[in-house]
């Protein structure tokens, strides 16, 4: 597992107007916690985060936290894992960082992401679909032991065929945490489009338009037809 510095200052104030002074100027506010210990206020540089989150262990990355103050009692070294990150809903900017501290003998659960690996038989010769059921799978194992990501071959896989969690195979050391039966990965049928019956055609509304207008003016004429045959008839009679 890939493990990155990163440098962090205490933050002495805490409350709205500190965080906002640390925002603009480029920090971000975060806190490092751990059971049976006190949790500690942080500004972390925001450059020095995103590089943090762009390695391919992304979330899952191992932190060596750096932590500089003003008192020398509180400078410190921790391991810590990104347990949590705020991110502005409009401005897509992260606002605030929680960081967990661990140990590196300790087995922890995390989420790791899921990928297909090849191109499915049943996709690429029957026109199947590929459907991703799972995108994460849940497992157990010690921090030093986090794989990036799970690999799945789909490359055999025909119409019908699914892949569960028991046939999906990873290194002794990392457990599985998600029910065996579950499916990760299917190939379903084709999505067939349904065909117009032969013979019957669709008209369309300005054709509608068209043949009741033809109606009305058919309607129209033998109406006058008829009020021409009772004028003739009251002009025989005079």
């Amino acid at each position: 597992m890939e493990t990155i510095q990163l440098n962090a200052e205490i933050r002495e104030a805490v409350g709205k107007k500190s965080t906002k002074q640390a925002r603009n100027a480029g920090l971000i506010p975060a806190v490092v916690y751990k059971e049976g210990k006190d949790t500690v206020h942080l500004k972390i540089n925001s450059k020095e985060l995103m590089t943090a989150l762009k390695t391919k262990a992304g979330a899952n990355v191992l932190v060596n936290l750096k932590i500089g103050g003003a008192a020398k009692e509180k400078r410190n070294e921790r391991t810590v894992l990104i347990k949590e990150i705020q991110i502005h809903p409009l401005k897509d900017k992260i606002l605030h960082v929680d960081f967990q501290e661990i140990s590196l003998s300790e087995k922890m659960t995390f989420d790791v992401p899921l990928v297909t690996k090849g191109e499915a038989e049943g996709v690429v010769k029957d026109e199947g679909v590929l459907e991703h059921v799972l995108w994460e799978l849940k497992i157990e194992c010690l921090p030093t032991a986090i794989p990036a990501k799970i690999e799945v071959d789909v490359t055999s896989l025909k119409i019908g065929d699914s892949i569960l969690v028991k046939d999906i195979v990873v290194s002794p050391d990392v457990k599985i945490l998600n029910a065996p039966d579950q499916t990760v990965i299917t190939v379903k049928m084709p999505h067939v489009e349904e065909t117009k019956e032969e013979g019957v055609e669709e008209v369309s509304e300005p054709e509608l338009i068209r043949e009741k207008k033809e109606k009305e003016e058919a309607e129209g004429e033998e109406e006058a037809a008829g009020e021409e045959k009772k004028e003739d008839k009251k002009e025989e009679k005079k």
